[in-house]
Parts: C-alpha cells; sequence; structure tokens
C-alpha cells in the first residue's frame, strides 16, 4: 500500500467519525429534550401543547412576523426555532389569560426562547423590523 493512499484513508476516517460524532451529538440532546421532566412531559411534550392550545390566537400577521423574525436561523435548524419559539409565546400568552398573540408577547417570547448568545443577531433582526427595543432591555440582560 502506497503512503498517498494511507494518508486518504487515515483522512476519511477522521473525517466518518468526525461526521458521526456531530450527528451523535445532536441525536442526543434530542433524546435528552425528549426525556420526561416530574411531570410526566418532556421539553418538546409542553413546546407542542402550548402550540397547540394556543393555535387559534395566532393572526396572519403574527405568524408573518414570527416567520420574518426565524428567517436568521439557517434553514436545517427553522423548524425546531420556530417550534421552540411558538411554544414559549404560546406559554406566554396562556400564563397572561390573553384573548390572541400580541406583538408585544411574540416579541417577549422571542427573545426568552432565543439562546443568550444569539441575542446580537436578535436585536439586529429587531432592530431591521424597526420595533422599539426599549421595554425588553431587562430580558436582554438577564
Amino acid at each position: 500500500m502506497s503512503g498517498g493512499f494511507a494518508l486518504f484513508i487515515v483522512g476519511w476516517i477522521i473525517i466518518m467519525v468526525s461526521l458521526m460524532a456531530i450527528g451523535g451529538f445532536f441525536m442526543f440532546r434530542k433524546f435528552l429534550k425528549r426525556l420526561p421532566k416530574e411531570d410526566g412531559k418532556s421539553t418538546i411534550d409542553w413546546e407542542e401543547y402550548y402550540v397547540d392550545k394556543t393555535r387559534h390566537m395566532w393572526s396572519k400577521d403574527q405568524k408573518e412576523l414570527l416567520e420574518e423574525l426565524i428567517s436568521p436561523v439557517p434553514e436545517l435548524f427553522r423548524d425546531v426555532a420556530r417550534q421552540k419559539i411558538a411554544g414559549r409565546i404560546g406559554e406566554l400568552a396562556l400564563s397572561s389569560r390573553k384573548k390572541k398573540i400580541t406583538e408585544e408577547i411574540l416579541i417577549e417570547g422571542y427573545i426568552l426562547a432565543t439562546p443568550k448568545r444569539d441575542h446580537k443577531f436578535l436585536v439586529r433582526k429587531l432592530n431591521e423590523k424597526e420595533i422599539d427595543m426599549t421595554p425588553y432591555q431587562t430580558l436582554l440582560e438577564n
């Protein structure tokens, strides 16, 4: 076996093991989110519950705004982000006993559901939409 071919095989093995590790990491995270908590429901179950309970509360404008807000998320992860953010918005709407999803509830849920490391993208997107950030500054600082 030539040295170049052996180097190719070793490189290919390293690439395959790396890709399998990355895939395994994301599958393991999904598995952890599916594990039931103390109340018997998983994180994903609660997200689905809140989305289903508040589905009738969303107006067309609010759905479009949500789609615009999650547009910076890569296409591969957009469905997961939409589910997580919509679930958080639904939770806020139900806990505050709102009759419909308002822009304030939507933005608050968007901020709370977005990881802190992505807040700079969040702020940039809200500034593009010309949304006043002053009522939400305390949410961004926590």
